[in-house]
């Protein structure tokens, strides 16, 4: 009998927590990741950080469930993108327009240190709490480069690098010992640009004014309680206090759920069936690499394969039941000739269904390459895009070997086969061959650009020369389409392909655990989409690269440093 009772009040109890109200919970104290683990090291590094697609579906989906009173986030100190934290302020904004509260908490933004991110987050919330001994690190912006010329003078090392052109930086940090005006002028921008929409949101959110918002950008950091007497946040308030007061508030049953749960347990509920029309979804993260996709058990974060986009971009267009193709990229670009790769499969595709590329917090250089023939592209206004240009060259290390002692020989059969070597610099005719090579990948970039674009050569090469815009400034100039995020890139997929608002999305490639044990039949198969560990860095010029001191990631690349967090 007393089992009985048991088995009776665990089924009783589990089905009152299915129809008690509900208050969303999402913890971004580790972040969010950008799309779905594509190889066993992310599934493993990724597994405890909710998904971006599965909170915006969530709190989409949060918006008309009457289950749902509210929601509560913890804003932790792991810097997110701004395109990201961008996506996360449209989505808790429309969930707000709901008439639901919505509840921001964070122990401090930027401990003795930036905060304002974070903070820009913050303010898309109807109420901000912060703990007592918390701050708001409201600083503005700044990017900074260091440069390392001095340094490698010192120690014999030079460096004979072509770029395309002014604003092609990504080498300045071996070249050069300051900025150009050029470089200063691009950064100056972007900085400037990214204020703007800093001070927008900031002074939409808490209601002040824009003059006031830069001030004070001026005078922060501020301690908590400076915070409170400035307007910048509602109350000082530890954990338990604010998820105590965010529950009494949506009634005594309600309990605490993560976004990401809740999304995926409507996903299972509303399984669409096999036959239904869908959008594709296709996610490219990382530096362009020919091969597959994968991650280094070294670091240095994933790639995004040519091979693994192409065949999962194959698998979409031949899928009959995929109506539209949503290309999510978020990358500084890499190799020349695996961004072409991935154009044309691109190209490909949109001739037999709609392309709708998706920008995240970087798609620049190879990453811009790769999303200029969509049919639409979408950016955040804190998009970095653009880096239309190219560079190559090498380090020189004949002073340095010298320096320590060390001779080297070399034994050809060619008069240009030791081109590469950094025991020696290129010859003027050497020099022919690089800069001819620079001239082509400029070329090609720039007409592709003009094609996609509609633009005219002139007007496309003036946009390019390598200059980095922010996603507004891009959209303004006729780089980007529209300004928004992965939920209104597959709003505009389904509108154009003539699906339903609440059209299934389907991630490609679809695998089953078979198919993902057997290994593919051919490139042509579905299964050749999948990525692995790789034990090398990024592609054939990893070595090459590793010597000359160079990124190792192709001559289509944007520096690291300039995202904004």
């Amino acid at each position: 009998m007393d089992a009985g009772k048991a088995i009776f009040e665990t089924v009783d109890r589990l089905r009152q927590r299915r129809t008690a109200p509900l208050v969303l919970e999402l913890d971004l104290t580790e972040g969010l990741t950008e799309g779905p683990p594509s190889d066993p090291l992310t599934v493993v590094l990724s597994m405890r950080k909710p998904r971006l697609s599965d909170v915006l579906s969530g709190l989409r989906r949060a918006r008309q469930d009457p289950r749902v009173k509210g929601l509560v986030v913890k804003i932790g100190g792991n810097p997110m993108g701004l395109a990201m934290v961008q996506e996360l302020r449209q989505a808790v904004t429309h969930f707000r327009a709901s008439g639901k509260p919505a509840v921001a908490f964070a122990e401090t933004f930027g401990e003795f240190g930036g905060g304002t991110v974070p903070y820009y987050l913050a303010t898309a919330f109807e109420r901000v709490h912060l703990q007592p001994s918390g701050d708001v690190g409201l600083t503005g912006v700044a990017v900074e480069q260091r440069f390392v010329k001095g340094t490698l003078s010192k120690l014999g090392v030079g460096y004979e690098v072509a770029q395309r052109h002014e604003y092609k930086t990504a080498a300045n940090t071996f070249t050069q010992d300051h900025m150009t005006e050029a470089h200063r002028e691009s950064i100056g921008r972007i900085v400037e640009s990214v204020t703007e929409s800093l001070v927008a949101g900031i002074a939409e959110g808490r209601r002040l004014d824009p003059g006031k918002v830069r001030e004070l950008f001026d005078r922060g950091p501020f301690t908590s309680a400076e915070a409170l007497e400035e307007g910048l946040v509602d109350a000082l308030a530890y954990r338990d206090e604010v998820y105590d007061e965010v529950k009494r508030s949506a009634g005594a049953e309600a309990h605490l759920l993560y976004v990401s749960r809740y999304a995926k347990g409507a996903a299972v509920r509303r399984l669409p069936q096999p036959m239904s029309d869908a959008v594709a979804l296709v996610h490219g993260h990382g530096m362009i690499r020919s091969g597959r996709s994968g991650r280094s058990p070294l670091g240095g974060g994933g790639a995004m394969g040519s091979d693994t986009i192409s065949a999962a971009l194959r698998a979409a267009r031949r899928d009959e039941q995929v109506k539209a193709v949503v290309f999510r990229v978020d990358s500084p670009g890499g190799s020349y000739v695996a961004s072409d790769t991935v154009w044309r499969e691109v190209t490909l595709t949109r001739k037999v269904k709609p392309v709708i590329v998706s920008m995240g917090d970087v798609a620049a250089s190879g990453g811009y390459f790769v999303s200029m023939a969509a049919d639409v592209i979408v950016a955040q206004p804190g998009t970095l895009t653009g880096s239309i240009g190219v560079y190559g060259g090498k380090a020189v290390l004949a002073e340095l070997f010298e320096k320590i002692g060390m001779s080297t020989e070399l034994v050809g059969s060619g008069a240009n086969a030791g081109m590469f070597s950094s025991s020696r610099g290129f010859s003027p005719e050497q020099w022919e061959r690089i800069n001819a090579w620079l001239d082509r990948i400029y070329d090609d970039f720039v007409g592709k650009v003009a094609k996609s674009r509609d633009l005219t050569r002139e007007r496309a090469h003036e946009l390019a020369r390598g200059r980095v815009w922010t996603g507004a400034d891009a959209q303004a100039n006729g780089l980007v389409d529209e300004l928004g995020g992965l939920e209104h890139a597959l709003a505009l997929a389904r509108g154009r392909a003539g699906l339903a608002d609440d059209a299934p999305v389907r991630v490609y490639p679809r695998l089953n655990p078979l198919e993902r044990l057997r290994g593919p039949d051919s490139s042509e198969d579905k299964s050749a989409a999948l990525a692995r560990l790789r034990m090398d860095a990024w592609g054939p010029l990893a070595r090459l690269s590793a010597e000359l001191g160079l990124p190792a990631t192709g001559p289509l690349i944007l520096p690291s440093w300039y995202v904004i967090r």
